[in-house]
């Protein structure tokens, strides 16, 4: 050839060139995949060591919440009801870093103004806003009634995003005219679309093991690592495993939790309703090596305003090492 450049040399070139070629498709496909399928999840690997902040959610006082969007099961004078402004006032005179401002509690309409304030009366009295809660299912056919729910977490999802809060603990649900198998691949689906607009919004999703579906734990196990999105993982609830072996469970999904919401009992089967081993729950956590709020969310019978103060500090003990 008059170039000098023989066969066997425009051969190579042309075998590079499709080669980067087709390596730049394959990263453009690569590019294109959902979120939700870019890469294994599993469990969360974090560098350092355990580290807790003391939470208390809003629900520890659902009897006396003002704004309650449920039926209260006692006569509360409305003189002692409180709002979340004054539940933000109480946790930080507690001593507490976080608050959970779940959504039950907010009033009616919520307005970009009154979560402004919100976020601002929090930051004044130095706790931060851990999350919210919204009590949504997703074991439900294709439909009007699934799209409702979507879009109800999708909501919620910008009401933490204006808070700053960075997390949303959401629910699997109970199957509506589904197997079981049926509502997982349902519950699937609808995490990974909201798991999606949540990542846009910088907001984690903690699916907690509440009943249904996810009343065992390798069901929850199973669907966060098929969702397999970063920004879906457990919020871990020492309280609502109804099993043999309660704190087992709670070994075995500690690696996924992004959140904690820590009861003073536990459901043991046979035996019921006991109290809680608070250092053995924390050292259950230090093994997982998390990190992040553990939050107390207070159910037992006693009255909450006598109850509270003394579980958060025997909490407190527990997480600082000393009980």
């Amino acid at each position: 050839m008059a170039s000098g450049v023989t066969f066997q040399t425009m051969n190579l070139l042309n075998s590079r060139r499709s080669f980067l070629a087709q390596a730049t498709l394959g990263l453009a496909g690569l590019a294109a995949l959902p979120r939700s399928w870019s890469a294994p999840v599993a469990a969360l690997n974090r560098a350092g060591g355990p580290r807790f902040r003391l939470g208390l959610a809003a629900y520890s006082f659902r009897e006396f919440m003002k704004d309650s969007n449920h039926e209260r099961k006692l006569k509360v004078d409305a003189a002692k009801l409180i709002d979340l402004p004054a539940f933000i006032d109480y946790a930080a005179d507690q001593g507490c870093e976080g608050v959970e401002l779940t959504s039950y509690y907010f009033p009616p309409a919520v307005s970009r103004e009154y979560l402004a304030n919100l976020k601002r009366h929090a930051f004044l009295r130095g706790v931060a806003i851990s999350g919210s809660a919204v009590g949504n299912t997703f074991a439900l056919p294709d439909g009007a009634k699934l799209d409702a729910e979507i879009a109800g977490v999708k909501s919620w999802i910008d009401h933490c995003a204006a808070m700053g809060a960075p997390h949303l603990r959401v629910f699997a649900g109970d199957p509506k005219g589904l197997s079981k198998e049926e509502a997982v691949k349902q519950c699937v689906r609808a995490l990974r679309i909201c798991g999606d607009y949540a990542a846009e919004r910088g907001v984690m999703l903690g699916v907690e093991n509440h009943g249904g579906i996810v009343a065992q734990a390798p069901v929850l196990e199973e669907i966060i690592n098929e969702t397999n999105h970063h920004w879906v993982r457990v919020n871990l609830d020492t309280g609502n495993f109804y099993s043999a072996t309660p704190y087992a469970d709670l070994a075995r999904l500690a690696p996924y939790a992004v959140n904690v919401q820590f009861k003073v009992e536990i459901n043991q089967v046979p035996g019921g309703k006991q109290p809680a081993d608070f250092a053995k729950v924390i050292g259950i956590l230090r093994k997982a090596n998390y990190q992040g709020f553990v939050t107390l969310e207070y159910e037992a019978e006693e009255d909450p305003w006598q109850a509270v103060p003394r579980h958060l500090k025997t909490l407190r003990s527990a997480l600082d090492g000393t009980k």
